[in-house]
């Protein structure tokens, strides 16, 4: 008995360690989430400058708790991304005491350029992404069959409409990291990548289908920064294979 004891001692260990973690990622979540819901509605004003600059000032809201849900999602949403870093360092702080050495040095770079590509997915979003869908979504008004058509989108429509694009195309963004690490595991290598880069375009385009908003100019706008990570994704693999090789050569 004391044997099945001390063997479920490391079990413990790991789960009060990774207890830890969380309730540190849950504080700062927390007190994110707090400053982010005081500053909700410049925070949505910021989200609605696209809307705005495709034309279209008005947003209502049908139902009474709406607009309130709507800053509470805000705020979440906000409070996540600010708190990224503080929750990376918890994950680094749980994993990194069961690497090796070099295994630390080349989950690092990863852990560092996640955050950033994520951005540049959303920034893309924001800034081209999302205006362009809105003025060929918005461009349908007008006079119908004699019938006034208007665009009166609701503020819980538009949050998700914009939160989709954001997160779409700032997690597409992170392909790269994925197919190397996989290939850092030893699941595929750069040769299969290679290989089945066709095979690879048609699934960009099927992924920014699924991500992206139904209109062609956005699925278009994902599917070819895709395409083109996952061509920067061989060229960092080729050169991780030199870095190996050259380790392996001094070793």
């Amino acid at each position: 008995m004391k044997d099945i004891d001390d063997s479920r001692a490391p079990l413990l260990d790991h789960l009060i360690e990774l207890r830890r973690r969380l309730l540190h990622s849950l504080i700062a979540i927390g007190i994110c989430f707090g400053v982010c819901l005081y500053f909700a509605e410049p925070i949505f004003g910021v989200l609605v400058r696209p809307l705005l600059a495709a034309g279209q000032n008005k947003l209502i809201y049908t139902q009474l708790f709406e607009a309130f849900f709507v800053q509470l999602k805000v705020a979440f949403f906000a409070a996540t991304m600010l708190a990224f870093p503080v929750i990376a360092n918890q994950l680094w702080l749980f994993v990194a005491p069961g690497l090796y050495r070099k295994e630390k040095r080349a989950l690092l770079p990863f852990l560092f350029a996640t955050p950033v590509l994520f951005t540049m997915g959303a920034s893309l979003a924001y800034f081209v992404a999302v205006p362009t869908a809105l003025h060929f979504l918005l461009s349908y008004q007008g006079n119908l069959g004699g019938v006034q058509q208007e665009a009166l989108p609701s503020v819980a429509a538009y949050l998700d409409f914009v939160m989709q694009f954001l997160f779409a195309f700032g997690l597409a963004f992170l392909m790269p990291i994925l197919l190397m690490l996989l290939e850092r595991a030893g699941i595929v290598t750069r040769q299969q990548l290679v290989a089945a880069r066709r095979y690879a375009i048609v699934g960009n385009f099927g992924i920014a289908l699924v991500l992206a908003p139904p209109d062609a100019g956005s699925m278009i706008l994902l599917a070819v920064p895709l395409v083109a990570l996952y061509e920067l994704a061989l060229i960092g693999i080729w050169f991780t294979e030199r870095s190996r090789k050259t380790e392996n050569a001094n070793a």
